[in-house]
């Protein structure tokens, strides 16, 4: 059975002591967890904050490049409930936290707010006795967690804090930000890590004026990458896959002709991007590449930088699946370009 419920007053306040961004948000005299009062004394919330139960695993999370959308509009989620404490966590989280805060130099009607609100909540008559010690291994307290990686502040406090308990087995409220499967999937787009894009070059090493260089990929190194997120305990996941479908080369200098002319070079039917180029084909033109028209040897080196675009996708356990944005990951190679007019392959 599932039951949620807002957070009492009295455990709000504590819950600013314990989470230094939000103490950040709701009071200007906290630094790095440690809360001056009006005392003067200090309290350190010695207590951290568990992490949420989502487990990440799959061939994505090991590469070293993390996917930007191509579409400015979107974003992981800011803030969202997910589960957090077992009972026995929970009881052993508050005991401590609420000790700190009593020895603190608060004032007493807050001290007597947080018992006031443990008592309401946790007592013998509150709406989880005793922290459901008596369901240890049956289920988990859910509470928000805020995103510190997402770039919009506020949007991070969008969702209050609070509290509620849901069974093992069961699904999770229906209420806006709790962790459902398409949650999980953004969630796994935000952990997919992709290789550097290495590029292969030929010439090898510094180009030459007007002679076209060659751009290719390793197609071994470009397959597609997973991670699943699961809420193991639920039974929910996600996995969210993430395909290369294409690489755009830009020069880093307008004294150059792209080849293609948009400098996109798609993924062929046997996934490889360019070709490798061979004896022989000096007078063809590259199916992905660019032709230097100036040297360097007065601008300094030009940036080539190497963009490659995947494609999102995910499925659910529960059979759903969709689409993300398209991500993509970018590398700059520093080129130099010789003034040799001609040479023989």
């Amino acid at each position: 059975m599932k039951r949620y419920l807002w957070l009492p007053s009295g455990l709000a306040i504590i819950a600013i002591l314990s989470f230094p961004s939000t103490a950040q948000a709701g009071r200007d005299d906290v630094d790095g967890g440690t809360t001056t009062d009006n005392g003067g004394t200090h309290l350190e919330a010695s207590v951290e904050a568990r992490q949420p139960r989502i487990s990440f695993s799959g061939n994505g999370t090991g590469g070293s490049g993390g996917l930007t959308s191509t579409q400015t509009t979107w974003t992981p989620p800011a803030c969202y409930y997910a589960p957090m404490y077992t009972p026995e966590e929970y009881q052993a989280y508050w005991d401590e936290l609420s000790r700190e805060f009593y020895r603190s130099g608060w004032p007493q009607e807050d001290k007597d707010l947080l018992r006031q609100g443990l008592e309401d909540s946790y007592g013998e008559e509150g709406e989880y006795p005793n922290y459901n010690i008596d369901k240890q291994g049956e289920g988990m307290f859910w509470q928000v967690v805020r995103n510190e990686e997402h770039p919009d502040y506020e949007a991070r406090y969008a969702c209050e804090f609070r509290t509620f308990w849901v069974d093992f087995g069961d699904p999770p409220p229906d209420v806006p930000g709790v962790v459902d499967i398409a949650t999980l999937a953004e969630l796994a787009y935000e952990r997919v890590r992709v290789p550097d894009t290495e590029i292969e070059l030929n010439p090898d090493g510094d180009q030459t004026v007007n002679l076209a260089t060659w751009v290719w990929l390793d197609q071994a190194a470009f397959e597609p990458v997973s991670v699943t997120a699961s809420l193991d305990d639920y039974g929910l996941w996600a996995t969210t896959t993430a395909t290369p479908t294409a690489l755009t080369i830009e020069p880093g200098t307008s004294d150059a002709r792209l080849h293609p002319a948009s400098g996109e070079c798609a993924v062929s039917s046997d996934g490889s991007i360019g070709e490798p180029y061979s004896r022989g084909r000096s007078g063809e033109e590259p199916p992905c590449g660019v032709t230097y028209l100036r040297a360097t040897h007065a601008t300094g080196s030009y940036g080539l930088t190497a963009s490659l675009t995947w494609e999102i996708s995910w499925e659910g356990s529960d059979g759903s699946g969709a689409t993300l944005p398209s991500g993509v990951f970018e590398t700059t190679h520093e080129i130099t370009v010789r003034e040799v007019q001609a040479i023989v392959r």
